[in-house]
């Protein structure tokens, strides 16, 4: 199970809407004959590239998956039926498919038809993994990471405005590797306007994710890197009480527009999980970052470190007013990870409620 797990996380980034998915086949005798993974939406299941790779040795043998095989037509045709027609005689799962058009239907397939099932074998690390999948499911909303860099006496920016770069390179290549693994990085109008941000992955993925800017004005550069939609896609989202002439404006760019009932964090994020995103990345400024938080819509934190001081009694901090009146109201959030990236420390955190 360990090996499907790595399998699985293969596709980190690809798969959205869909979950990490890795499988592979002992035959009889317990020798590995097949393995796969899912790697992008549309594309064909763990289970079924496993069992390809098998062949008929995969008949009379154990197929070890990370995610309870499907039982329903979608894009792709059913796991539970192939695994089934593959004649294996016994299934070993992770755990169950939290989708309720699974959501334990494909288990009772396979024992209907005879397999031996056994779940929950490394269920924790397997629900990990998944943690996007799952929320989006649970909550109707993408799992939301905040991102910001600040020095050690936490700001942003100088007094003056200056913020690059707070970081060390090493620091800036995590963060692209960070992007890869989302399905959306969301920005506001402010940073937009600061910084002209490119919001790519750099090539760390085939198919960048989706940059989202919220604006409730639409109060945008003319020029920005954003609007090329030849390194990337773009999602400009506004309220309804955006002016006309601004949305002209946009869609004469070819920027593709998205009007919110609202003009909220908690309402992308909504419309963001109907467009199928599991995860999503805020690298905002501090007051979008604030309404995000208090709106639920971060579960972790990334806060990359660095050994400067920066001062200033005006300077940019990394959150906006939270609206908090005593230290009661501010519960710890709970330590991931810390680790070294060149001269910065990142620190993880994931919020006390889940």
């Amino acid at each position: 199970m360990d090996r499907a797990l790595d399998l699985a996380a293969l596709g980190m980034g690809r798969t959205s809407p869909n979950p990490l998915v890795g499988a592979l086949v002992l035959d009889v005798s317990g020798r590995l004959v097949g393995e796969g993974f899912h790697a992008a939406a549309g594309r064909p299941h763990a289970e079924v590239g496993a069992l390809a790779q098998a062949g008929v040795r995969a008949r009379g043998g154990t197929l070890v998956v990370t995610l309870e095989p499907c039982s329903h037509h979608g894009r792709t045709p059913p796991c539970s039926e192939a695994v089934i027609a593959a004649g294996v005689h016994r299934v070993i799962v992770a755990m169950q498919d939290p989708d309720p058009r699974v959501a334990g239907s494909g288990l009772k397939a396979l024992r209907q038809a005879g397999a031996e099932v056994l779940l929950g074998v490394r269920q924790r690390q397997a629900e990990r993994l998944n943690a996007a999948f799952c929320h989006r499911l649970r909550t109707g909303r993408p799992l939301g990471l905040l991102k910001w860099a600040m020095s050690v006496d936490g700001r942003t920016a100088l007094p003056n405005g200056a913020s690059q770069w707070i970081s060390a390179p090493e620091s800036r290549d995590w963060v692209h590797r960070l992007r890869a693994r989302c399905d959306a990085v969301i920005v506001g109008g402010g940073t937009l306007r600061a910084d002209d941000p490119l919001l790519t992955s750099r090539g760390r993925r085939a198919i960048e994710p989706l940059r989202v800017v919220i604006s409730r004005t639409l109060d945008l550069p003319q020029q920005a890197r954003l609007w090329d939609r030849a390194a990337a896609p773009t999602l400009v989202a506004h309220g309804p009480e955006a002016p006309q002439r601004e949305r002209q404006r946009l869609d004469g760019l070819g920027v593709e527009r998205l009007e919110l009932k609202r003009c909220e964090p908690l309402d992308l994020m909504e419309a963001l999980a109907l467009r199928g995103c599991n995860q999503v990345l805020w690298e905002c400024g501090p007051a979008l970052a604030a309404a995000a938080l208090r709106q639920g819509c971060v579960q972790h934190l990334s806060a990359v470190m660095a050994p400067k001081l920066l001062g200033g009694v005006a300077a940019r901090t990394p959150v906006g007013d939270l609206q908090l009146s005593s230290m009661a109201m501010a519960p710890a959030w709970l330590e991931q990870a810390l680790s070294r990236s060149g001269d910065d420390l990142i620190w993880e955190l994931s919020s006390p409620g889940g």
